[in-house]
């Protein structure tokens, strides 16, 4: 028998949604959480006043209180489950001794339907965002032991939930049933302005992302994964450069964006030489001939074309960084974005030079087209510490820009050759070993547009990034643990 765990909504009228599980033979009753208690509740359902569904005290007081083997958590006061949902959910938690069990969902748009798949979580999966959809069913004896063993929720107000799975994790499996058990209304995509994407970096939520990175420094811990803030020193280069730093700009057909770029670093005033190489990755919609024109006369400008054409972007910066014109220190520009100022090269490579930086990173803010600040406006990730930044690396999906590397170290371990999460599998890496330096102000324009390699994506693609990301954590995870156990 089930537990059902409903969020109410106090703003609509969910009964409709309730019937679905009530109907269940299996669920024994619903929990209703919200702010008020003295509601009127239907048969078989209990109101449970909470401080917010997925608060350290409310998952204590559930696990408290629950008597059924499962509960049956609902994130959607919008869901209707399959009427074989809670079925297909037990069965298979019976079957496999998950610790959690979850599926993928529908949603309906204007009267059509669409399914959403959603990923396999692994070890590597520790966003606090992961998707496991609006329904999981939670072995109850398994929570408990993960409690028992690791010790409570802490009363967090956003991370209870989070600190819970995470436990759970620890010793049982979360498992991915890839069936479609619910629907929901959709939501807004995150479009073009950013929306979602850059939600964990609003300063509005800062203090759950304070909660959400003490939870996954523990889980860390847990599981021999965390590294102390003992950096390795840079190891001095014996490589021959021809210039101090390069600034490297892939491309593919960005004729109306790429002149700006190109601009905007030759623009670069310094105390050094240094150069701009643009790897034009084949383009065919006048990009070239337009890169040609600019770097006529202009000696600084290296424009590479590759020989081959099976490559993304981590595959044109291997071009550039393997290049004999290519400097001691490689520093990123996107072909439709902009440094803010003539001094973004040289205060990221003093940095690099002065504080023994195997990276750079400074903060960016976001534009539109026209070049007008969209929301959230500076994206500075602050969550990013000299103490714990390298594992909370392992929570968050990036680490901002614009990103300077020091090229020596970067041609040791390379690229990997995919056109979304390459900078993010190099600062993981790095992260390892050596100190990544950070500048809090802004130094550069990002334009979010329909172009954007991450703008409005199809669920299919998202999930395909999403499921990379999680393999690099997980291959960085067990890095770490490796390292951890030969220092041992």
């Amino acid at each position: 028998m089930i537990t059902s765990v409903f969020p109410r909504d106090p703003g609509a009228c969910p009964e409709r949604f309730w019937e679905g599980f009530l109907r269940d033979p299996l669920i024994r009753k619903v929990i209703l959480l919200g702010r008020d208690d003295r509601e009127t509740c239907p048969p078989r359902c209990e109101a449970l006043t909470v401080d917010g569904p997925f608060s350290g005290r409310t998952w204590n007081n559930l696990l408290a209180r629950v008597s059924t083997e499962y509960l049956l958590l609902a994130t959607r006061p919008d869901v209707r489950p399959d009427p074989r949902a809670a079925e297909r959910l037990l069965r298979t938690a019976e079957a496999t001794g998950a610790g959690m069990v979850y599926g993928d969902y529908a949603e309906t748009r204007e009267g059509t339907l669409r399914e959403h798949p959603v990923i396999d979580c692994q070890l590597g999966s520790l966003r606090d965002g992961f998707d496991f959809g609006p329904l999981a069913l939670v072995s109850v004896p398994a929570a408990r032991r993960a409690l028992r063993k690791h010790g409570k929720i802490p009363e967090s107000r956003w991370a209870g939930w989070y600190d819970l799975r995470l436990k759970i994790s620890a010793g049982h499996d979360l498992l991915h049933l890839p069936e479609s058990l619910s629907c929901v209304e959709a939501v807004s995509a995150a479009g073009a302005a950013g929306g979602d994407l850059f939600a964990y970096v609003d300063p509005r939520n800062r203090e759950a992302q304070t909660e959400m990175e003490a939870a996954a420094t523990e889980h860390l811990k847990r599981i021999g994964a965390y590294l102390a803030p003992v950096f390795a020193d840079v190891p001095s280069a014996s490589d021959f450069f021809p210039v101090e730093a390069s600034v490297v700009i892939p491309v593919l057909n960005r004729v109306g964006t790429v002149a700006e770029a190109v601009r905007s670093a030759l623009a670069q005033k310094t105390d050094f030489p240094f150069n701009v190489i643009v790897v034009d990755n084949h383009s065919t919609d006048g990009t070239f001939e337009r890169l040609q024109m600019l770097a006529q006369g202009e000696p600084r400008m290296k424009h590479l074309v590759p020989d081959r054409r099976d490559l993304s972007i981590g595959g044109c910066w291997n071009e550039a960084i393997y290049s004999d014109l290519c400097g001691r220190f490689a520093v990123q520009l996107d072909s439709d974005d902009l440094y803010r100022t003539g001094e973004t090269l040289q205060r990221l490579v003093d940095l690099l030079r002065r504080e023994n930086c195997a990276m750079a990173v400074g903060a960016y803010t976001l534009v539109n087209e026209r070049l007008e600040e969209i929301p959230p406006g500076l994206v500075n990730h602050r969550e990013w510490t000299d103490d714990n930044g390298r594992n909370n690396a392992l929570r968050i999906n990036g680490l901002g820009a614009p990103r300077a590397f020091d090229t020596a170290l970067l041609r040791r371990i390379g690229f990997p050759n995919v056109g979304y999460g390459e900078d993010y599998a190099v600062a993981l890496r790095l992260s390892r070993e050596y100190r990544i330096g950070r500048i809090y102000e802004s130094l550069y324009l990002c334009r979010r547009w329909e172009g954007n390699t991450d703008a409005a994506l199809p669920v299919e693609r998202m999930n395909r990034y999403d499921l990379y990301k999680d393999r690099l954590r997980t291959i960085e995870i067990r890095a770490r643990q490796k390292l951890n156990g030969a220092r041992k």
